[in-house]
């Protein structure tokens, strides 16, 4: 095994250098390099990103699985990379009790027949269910869990090569710093060497013309680790700005999960007023006790009836309406901004809210993009920041 023991005491001097910077700056012995307020707001606005989509993240798992045990089961076969055995939901788990006992009790008799199928109007609310939390894992948990684990470690990884380049920098300094303190008090013995025999003359000689090379090298070091740090800098910000393309990726992502969640509820809505017909065509005599309340009750209900895919309302119809045609045909219209935009790259376009822009449509570009025109500026920018006016 090839063990480069320069390479390995020039690592250890590095760590301990850094470790000295950073004692001192801590107890006020050294001064610190402060970062540019962008990139200070960029680092804040990564570290408020992370924060919220940890949370919304938790808050989303307990929603669609409310049974601690359980997300840990499931969480422990992810991790062992195992298929997640198939369950019955509470709704399944219910709608079979209730055709059990139906059977039991007869499906020929009313109360029989009535269990039976609201045990299977609860099988599809079960069903409905699966589909939610399916959809919701691929279009909405996922995307916030490769951020967590991908976009933002990546952060977090050249934020600390970043700051153990900036401890470097401030080291530098305070060794140029002493350096020439300690050549300044050499100078004047530099042109005036003190009396004495050759043998001393010499030796006191060489430590100063070795001082004046500390300085020299102190210069030069200060000089590397200044490079490193600016282009250290200037990768950990293009990685932070990366954050607002983030930002609309997880805006697309919500809509989403709203429309599964608006599916499911439609679903869920349908099932209980089909049962509710059928359950009002039963004969009210086989429940002598509470006749007249249910019946009575019954009257008193008026549930208007929903399809599963209604039409959207009509801004938000007219938008979209507007949005494809402007698309498929060349053209230009004014939009309205709904939200602060920073552009993620030079082709796009920052966006502020409520400014008024034109937008057209070019061949080849990305159905979720439109060209955006503000003066002599030209860029990118995504329809769902955009409100399109008449």
């Amino acid at each position: 095994m090839d063990f480069n023991v320069k390479r390995l005491a020039a690592d250890a001097g590095t760590l301990f250098s850094r470790a000295v910077q950073f004692t001192e700056e801590k107890f006020g012995q050294a001064e610190k390099t402060e970062l540019d307020a962008h990139l200070e707001n960029l680092l804040t606005r990564a570290e408020t990103t992370k924060h919220w989509t940890e949370k919304i993240l938790k808050q989303t798992e307990v929603l669609l699985q409310p049974n601690p045990n359980v997300r840990i089961e499931e969480f422990l076969y992810e991790k062992l990379d195992k298929k997640v055995p198939t369950r019955m939901n509470n709704h399944e788990l219910l709608g079979q009790s209730m055709i059990d006992s139906g059977n039991e009790f007869g499906p020929g008799t009313a109360y029989g027949n009535a269990l039976i199928k609201c045990g299977e109007t609860e099988n599809q609310i079960g069903g409905a269910e699966r589909e939610l939390i399916q959809s919701s894992a691929i279009n909405f948990l996922t995307p916030f869990r490769n951020f967590l684990e991908g976009d933002f470690k990546t952060i977090l990884k050249e934020r600390k090569l970043l700051q153990n380049k900036r401890l470097d920098l401030d080291a530098a300094k305070t060794k140029l710093k002493k350096a020439k303190m300690a050549d300044a008090r050499a100078l004047p013995l530099r042109t005036t060497p003190p009396p004495g025999d050759a043998g001393y003359v010499a030796n006191f000689s060489f430590m100063v013309n070795f001082l004046h090379v500390k300085w020299q090298k102190a210069e030069q070091d200060l000089k590397m680790t200044q490079s490193e740090f600016d282009r250290q800098a200037e990768i950990t910000r293009l990685l932070l700005e990366g954050i607002s393309s983030t930002h609309a990726h997880h805006l697309r992502c919500l809509n989403d999960f709203v429309e599964a969640q608006m599916t499911y509820y439609a679903q869920c809505y349908q099932y209980m007023v089909d049962l509710q017909k059928q359950l009002g065509n039963f004969p009210s005599a086989f429940s002598p006790n509470n006749n007249q309340s249910t019946a009575s009750g019954a009257a008193s209900i008026s549930v208007p009836i929903l399809p599963l895919s209604g039409p959207l309302p009509a801004n938000t119809a007219n938008a979209s309406s507007g949005f494809t045609e402007l698309q498929n045909f060349s053209g230009s219209r004014k939009a309205r901004v709904l939200y602060d935009y920073d552009a993620a790259g030079s082709n796009e376009l920052s966006l502020l809210a409520d400014e008024v822009i034109m937008v057209s449509s070019v061949p080849g570009m990305d159905s979720d993009w439109l060209m955006g025109e503000r003066g002599n500026q030209k860029g990118k920018v995504p329809i769902t920041y955009l409100e399109l006016l008449n």
